[in-house]
C-alpha cells in the first residue's frame, strides 16, 4: 500500500510527481520567448485585426460628379450625398472620358451623372432621371455604394414631396467591368494571391525546417555547394509549382468560372512571378528564425495567411478600416498583388497603370530575399 502512495525512487507521491512536471513543463515554456510571444501577443494581435477589418459596413467612398445640369436641384443632390458619411466628393468632372480615366486609375468607386435636362423634367413632369456608374469588379462593394447612393436619392426625394408635389427621381445603375455582378470576378484574384501566399511561403519555410530537423540540412551545408544556393534549390521547384498554379487557376477561371482576362496575360504571368518572390522570400525568412515544422506553420498560418485574407482587401474593404490597420496592410505583398491583378484582368489595363503596384512588389522582393538569405546564414553560423 505505502508503495503505491510513495514513489520509490524518488520519495514523492504521484501528485506531487504531477505538479513537478507541470512546473517543469511552465518553466520550459517560459525560457522560450518565442513560444511566450506567440501565446499571449498572437491572440490579441488577432483579436485586433478581426475586430477593427471585420467591417460590413461602407463609409467614405471617393465618387465623382458628372453635372450637366448645374441648378440648385443638382447641387443639392450632390451636397446629400457629399455630406453622408457614405460618400466622399473627389471631383466635378466635365466629359464621360474623365469618368472613365479615373475609374481605370483607381480614383473613384462611383460616378454620379446628371444630365442637362434633370431640373427641367423633374419640375414640369415630376420625373427626373439620373446615371449612377459604379466600379462592379468587387461586385459587393459595388451593390453596397448603389444602394446606400439610392437611399440618399430616395431621402432627397421624399423631401421633395413634403411639397405635395409627386417628385420622382429615377436612377439607372450601370455597374462597369462586372455587370453581370459574378462573385468570381473578385475572389479569382483574391484566391491567386492566397495560394501563392500557402504554397510558397508556408511549405517552403516547413521543408526547410524539415530539414534542419532531421538533421540533413548540415550536411547539405557541408558540401561543396555555397549555402546561398543549398537554400534557393529549396525555394526554386516552389517557384515552378506555383507558376504552375497560376496558369491553372487562370485556365479554370476563364473557361469553367467564365472570369475574362481582358489585360496582357505575359504582364499578368511577370506580376504573379513577382509575388512568389516576395512569398518565397517570406517562407525563407521564416525558416531562418524557427527551429521545429510546427512553429513554423503557425508563424506562416497566423503571421501570414490571417493577415493576407483579412489586410489585403480580399474579403473587407481596406478603406473601411482604422488608419492604423491601412498602413500595416501596406506592407502586405498580397494587397498590391491582388489591386494590380484587378486591374489588369478584370479592367483590362496596361503596364502604365499598375507601375505602382509592380514597382512595390519589385522592392518587396528583392528586400526580402536580402533580408531571408543573409538571416539564413546568420543563424547558420
Amino acid at each position: 500500500m505505502q508503495k503505491n502512495k510513495i514513489d520509490s525512487k524518488h520519495g514523492l507521491r504521484p501528485g506531487a510527481q504531477f505538479a513537478t512536471f507541470i512546473k517543469k513543463e511552465f518553466l520550459h515554456i517560459s525560457r522560450d520567448v518565442r513560444t511566450m510571444m506567440m501565446l499571449l501577443l498572437m491572440p490579441v494581435i488577432q483579436l485586433i485585426i478581426f475586430g477593427f477589418a471585420i467591417r460590413t459596413e461602407i463609409s467614405d467612398t471617393p465618387f465623382s460628379v458628372l453635372d450637366e445640369s448645374k441648378t440648385t436641384s443638382s447641387l443639392q443632390i450632390i451636397e446629400r450625398m457629399n455630406g453622408s458619411n457614405y460618400f466622399n466628393l473627389v471631383d466635378h468632372l466635365s466629359s464621360f472620358d474623365e469618368i472613365d480615366r479615373q475609374f481605370r486609375k483607381g480614383k473613384i468607386k462611383l460616378a454620379l451623372v446628371i444630365p442637362s435636362g434633370f431640373s427641367t423634367d423633374l419640375y414640369r413632369t415630376g420625373t427626373g432621371s439620373l446615371q449612377l456608374l459604379a466600379d462592379a469588379s468587387d461586385p459587393n462593394e459595388a451593390s453596397t455604394i448603389t444602394s446606400y447612393a439610392q437611399q440618399i436619392l430616395m431621402q432627397h426625394q421624399q423631401g421633395l414631396m413634403n411639397g405635395q408635389i409627386p417628385y420622382q427621381i429615377r436612377t439607372e445603375v450601370k455597374m462597369l467591368y462586372n455587370p453581370q455582378l459574378q462573385s468570381a470576378y473578385n475572389f479569382v484574384p483574391g484566391i491567386m494571391g492566397l495560394v501563392l501566399m500557402l504554397i510558397c511561403a508556408m511549405v517552403t519555410s516547413i521543408s526547410i525546417v524539415r530539414e534542419k530537423e532531421q538533421g540533413t540540412m548540415e550536411i547539405l551545408l557541408v558540401s561543396p555547394v555555397r549555402p546561398i544556393f543549398v537554400v534557393l534549390s529549396k525555394a526554386v521547384p516552389y517557384l515552378l509549382i506555383s507558376f504552375l498554379d497560376i496558369l491553372l487557376i487562370l485556365f479554370i477561371s476563364n473557361t469553367v468560372l467564365h472570369v475574362p482576362i481582358a489585360g496582357n496575360l505575359l504582364l499578368l504571368l511577370f506580376l504573379s512571378i513577382l509575388f512568389i518572390l516576395s512569398a518565397l522570400s517570406l517562407g525563407i525568412l521564416i525558416s531562418s528564425v524557427t527551429n521545429s515544422q510546427q512553429t513554423a506553420m503557425f508563424l506562416s498560418g497566423a503571421g501570414l495567411m490571417l493577415p493576407t485574407m483579412m489586410l489585403s482587401g480580399l474579403v473587407f474593404p481596406i478603406e473601411n478600416m482604422p488608419l492604423p490597420l491601412q498602413f500595416i496592410s501596406n506592407i502586405i505583398p498580397a494587397k498590391w498583388y491582388i489591386i494590380a491583378v484587378k486591374d489588369v484582368m478584370i479592367k483590362g489595363l496596361g503596364l502604365a497603370a499598375i507601375w505602382k503596384e509592380l514597382s512595390i512588389l519589385f522592392g518587396m522582393s528583392v528586400f526580402l530575399l536580402v533580408v531571408s538569405i543573409k538571416s539564413f546564414k546568420n543563424r547558420l553560423a
